[in-house]
C-alpha cells in the first residue's frame, strides 16, 4: 500500500503527523513517533510572549501594577511555566532532527507581526524542515473591524515569510466572514500551507472559589466536522496544502478527512488519551480498509469526496443543511 502524500513540499511516508503538544517536549518521545509511523512531527509553540522578554523580564511586566488588583497575577502563567524559552527551543530543534530522520515542523504561537517573526529565521537555521504560524488572535475592542483582523493575519504571514525559505503554514481560526476568501488571499501571499483548525479553549467559572479558570477539553471526533467541510470545499482550488486537525482519533477520521481532499491529518488528542503507539493502530487500520476497498494509494483516495469530486456537491454547503432539518424525525 503506497501511503505516501506531499505536504509544503515534504514527501511524507504516510499522512499522518503528529500536531503541537506538549508530547514533543521530550526528544525520546518524537523518536517514539517515529518510530510508531509519524510521517512529521509538529513541535509545541513557543509563544510570543516568550520572545519578546526573558523570563525574568516578563515575570516583572507581569506583576507591574497588580498589588492593586492581586488577582490580575492568577490570569498569566508563572515564568517557571514556560518549560523551554527561545535557545533551548532552538536546541530542541537541532536535538529533534539529529534523532529522527521525519521531517521536524516548528510552530510559533503570536497575535501580532511585531519583532517575534524574524524569529523565525533562527528557527530555519536551526534545521527545522518548515514552519507552522498558530495565529491564536481573539479581537476583543469594539472598534476594530473585520478588515484589520484579516490583515493583522496576513500581515503576520508576509513578515515571516519574508525571513524565511522554508515552507510556512498557517494554522487558523474558521471565524472570518468568508473563509473561502481568506483561504484564497492566504493562498496568494505565499502559504504553503492551511491548518484547518484552530481551536479556542474557552474558560469556565469555578464555583467553589469564584474564579475564572482556565479550561482545555481534548477533542472529540464530532470536532472533525468543520475542518472536512472546509477542506472539502477548498481541494483543487487553493495551491497550498491542506491540513486537517481537530477530532481526529481513528483511521476512519483520517481517511474521510483525505477524501475531502486533506494532504494530511494531524493527531493529537488521540495520542493523550490512548499513548504514541496509536499512532500505528491508525495506520494498520487505513491500510486494512483500502486494502479491502481496492485502494492501492493515498493518491487515489485523496479529493475523491471533495466538492469537486462529489456528485453531489451541494451537500456541502447550503442545501444539505436544509435537507438534514427537514428530514430529522424523533424517535420519540
Amino acid at each position: 500500500m503506497d501511503l505516501t502524500t506531499n505536504y509544503l513540499g515534504l514527501k511524507l511516508r504516510s499522512p499522518l503527523v503528529v500536531s503541537a503538544s506538549p508530547m514533543s517536549e521530550d526528544v525520546d518521545n518524537i523518536k517514539r513517533m517515529a518510530d510508531a509511523g509519524a510521517a512529521a512531527v509538529v513541535l509545541y509553540s513557543l509563544f510570543e510572549e516568550q520572545l519578546r522578554q526573558d523570563r525574568l523580564e516578563l515575570h516583572r511586566s507581569l506583576e507591574h501594577g497588580t498589588n492593586s488588583f492581586a488577582e490580575a497575577l492568577s490570569y498569566f502563567p508563572e515564568p517557571a511555566e514556560f518549560r523551554l524559552g527561545p535557545e533551548e527551543y532552538l536546541k530542541h530543534i537541532a536535538a529533534a532532527k539529529k534523532a529522527t530522520k521525519i521531517p521536524i515542523i516548528a510552530s510559533l504561537n503570536g497575535s501580532s507581526d511585531g519583532g517575534w517573526t524574524s524569529f523565525a529565521k533562527q528557527i530555519q537555521q536551526a534545521g527545522a524542515d518548515a514552519l507552522e504560524l498558530n495565529i491564536y488572535y481573539i479581537p476583543t475592542s469594539l472598534e476594530l473591524t473585520g478588515t484589520e483582523v484579516e490583515m493583522t493575519y496576513l500581515d503576520i504571514l508576509k513578515a515571516v515569510k519574508a525571513n524565511v525559505t522554508i515552507p510556512v503554514a498557517v494554522k487558523l481560526s474558521p471565524f472570518f466572514s468568508n473563509f473561502a476568501n481568506m483561504a484564497k488571499r492566504f493562498d496568494d501571499a505565499g502559504a504553503d500551507g492551511l491548518v484547518l483548525f484552530n481551536r479556542f479553549y474557552q474558560p469556565d467559572i469555578e464555583l467553589e472559589s469564584l474564579e475564572v479558570k482556565p479550561n482545555i477539553l481534548l477533542s472529540t471526533p464530532m470536532a472533525m466536522r468543520l475542518p472536512l467541510r472546509w477542506i472539502a470545499l477548498l481541494h483543487g482550488r487553493v495551491n497550498a496544502s491542506l491540513a486537517a486537525t481537530s477530532g481526529i482519533h481513528r483511521a476512519s477520521d483520517a481517511l474521510k478527512m483525505l477524501m475531502a481532499g486533506a494532504d494530511v491529518t494531524m493527531l493529537c488528542s488521540t495520542l493523550l488519551r490512548h499513548g504514541i503507539p496509536q499512532i500505528a493502530a491508525i495506520e494498520r487500520d487505513m491500510i486494512d480498509w483500502m486494502a479491502e476497498r481496492e485502494y492501492e494509494s493515498v493518491k487515489q483516495l485523496k479529493g475523491s469526496l471533495s466538492q469537486k469530486n462529489c456528485p453531489e456537491p451541494a451537500a456541502f454547503e447550503r442545501a444539505q443543511y436544509m435537507k438534514a432539518l427537514t428530514g430529522y424525525t424523533s424517535d420519540r
